[in-house]
């Protein structure tokens, strides 16, 4: 249950004013981003393997890879 207390909630509000549909809308990104990830065959671009890529992460506002992810379907 969302309760509008977590930031990156924010702009669904919080406290009394909350959004309704909050949980609707988590709901329905996290099913379509299920159905792209059924979908597709995910590879890695040639010449990249998988003990290259760096998941470090950089600090700021919000938190990023520090190396971009690229993947092909």
């Amino acid at each position: 249950q969302m309760k509008g207390n977590d930031f990156q909630f924010l702009p669904f509000g919080a406290g009394r004013r909350i959004c309704p549909g909050i949980n609707l809308g988590i709901a329905n990104v996290e099913l379509m981003l299920a159905n792209i990830m059924n979908h597709f065959d995910w590879e890695l671009p040639i010449g990249v393997e998988r003990k290259d890529i760096d998941m470090t992460e950089v600090f700021g506002i919000s938190i990023r890879r520090k190396e971009k992810l690229l993947l092909i379907p």
